[in-house]
């Protein structure tokens, strides 16, 4: 089953089960994805329906940074609860042991020894980090290992 099919299915459960808040994440997200689809005049994929699902949650993750300095809590939360309804959908994040041994693979298989290779390191993890991990947060973690 593709992943826009799952978010319909679940958008209709919602709508069944009177969920307002869950509801209108979902329809954010097939929003987003039928933009993307008119605009390019393209029938996306799962892979790119993942990268739009990661994209999503990091703009709220900054949303959220901004409205706690601003002392809008209320704000906050409920960027925090679409955050939760998006992270359904994406697949289980992986645990910190398991990013750093991608890492480390990633750095043996090319070879890198350093700063200059970090393109090719990051460009072998980034389809294995695909919603299951913080690209920006990975990166910091292979500039640590290739300055060591």
């Amino acid at each position: 089953m593709s992943m826009k099919s799952q978010l319909t299915d679940a958008m209709k459960e919602a709508m069944r089960a009177k969920n307002k808040e869950r509801l209108g994440a979902i329809r954010l997200i097939l929003a987003e994805i039928k933009r993307i689809e008119v605009d390019e005049r393209i029938e996306i994929d799962d892979a790119r329906v993942l990268t739009v699902l990661d994209k999503m949650v990091k703009q709220r993750r900054d949303s959220i940074t901004q409205y706690e300095s601003a002392g809008r809590q209320e704000l906050a939360d409920i960027e925090i609860a679409e955050i939760n309804v998006i992270q359904d959908f994406l697949p289980t994040a992986l645990t910190e042991k398991e990013i750093n041994q991608l890492v480390q693979t990633a750095i043996s298989e090319t070879g890198a020894s350093s700063m200059a290779d970090m393109g090719k390191v990051m460009g072998i993890l980034r389809p294995q980090l695909q919603g299951r991990a913080d690209t920006g947060a990975v990166s910091g973690l292979v500039k640590a290992a290739l300055n060591s």
